[in-house]
C-alpha cells in the first residue's frame, strides 16, 4: 500500500513538472543570471531573443553594472569605439536577410559596436563578431553604420540590458539600456 502512495506522488509530481506552463507561447527569451546571484558580480553574461517574422533576433552580450561610477564620458568615452558591453563583443544574430538603415545585410552574425556621444550615437555591425572588446577591430569589416539619438531617461538601469520591441510583423527596435541612456535601432527582417 505504501509503495502504491509513493509511486502515485512520483507520478503526480512528474506530470506537474512536465505540465507546467503547457499551451504557453513565450517570445522572448531572456537567459541572465538572477539579481540575488549577480549582484557580486562585476559583469555578467546575458542574453536574449525573440521571434520576429519567420526568424529569431538574437542578442548575446556581457552585461556591465554602473556601481556608482560615471559611466559616458569617463568609464566610456564619448566619440570611441565601445565593444557595448564588457569583454567579449556584443553580438547580433538573425537567421534572414534583415535592414538597418538603408543596408540591406545578408542573414548571420555580427558583432554590435557603437561610438557614444554627447547628443548623437553611431550603431555598428561589424562581420567579426568574434573578438574580445575592439581590440580587432576593423571599420573595413563595417556592414553597415547608422547615427541614433540617445534617449536621456529619469531612471537608472544599474545593469546593462538589450530589449528587442517588436514594432511589427517584420520589424523590431532594438534597444540597449544602461545608466539614464536608452540607444533605439530599427531592424527590418525582409
Amino acid at each position: 500500500m505504501q509503495k502504491n502512495i509513493w509511486i502515485i506522488l512520483a507520478v503526480s509530481f512528474l506530470f506537474a513538472c512536465t505540465n507546467n506552463g503547457a499551451g504557453k507561447k513565450d517570445t522572448e527569451q531572456k537567459k541572465e543570471v538572477p539579481p540575488a546571484a549577480a549582484a557580486g558580480q562585476k559583469s555578467i553574461p546575458s542574453e536574449i531573443s525573440k521571434r520576429v517574422g519567420n526568424t529569431t533576433i538574437k542578442i548575446a552580450y556581457t552585461a556591465p553594472a554602473v556601481r556608482g561610477r560615471v559611466i559616458w564620458g569617463k568609464l566610456v568615452p564619448y566619440d570611441k569605439i565601445w565593444v557595448t558591453g564588457a569583454h567579449n563583443a556584443t553580438s547580433l544574430e538573425i537567421g534572414e536577410d534583415f535592414r538597418v538603415g538603408n543596408k540591406t545585410i545578408p542573414a548571420g552574425k555580427y558583432a554590435l559596436f557603437t561610438i557614444p556621444g554627447k547628443e548623437q550615437w553611431t550603431v555598428i555591425l561589424n562581420k567579426n563578431w568574434n573578438q574580445h572588446q575592439a581590440d580587432d577591430y576593423k571599420e573595413s569589416d563595417d556592414m553597415v553604420r547608422l547615427k541614433v539619438e540617445p534617449k536621456i531617461t529619469e531612471q537608472v538601469v544599474e545593469r546593462l540590458k538589450f530589449e528587442i520591441d517588436q514594432t511589427g510583423e517584420r520589424t523590431a527596435n532594438v534597444i540597449m539600456s544602461w545608466e539614464k541612456i536608452r540607444v533605439p535601432f530599427s531592424i527590418e527582417i525582409l
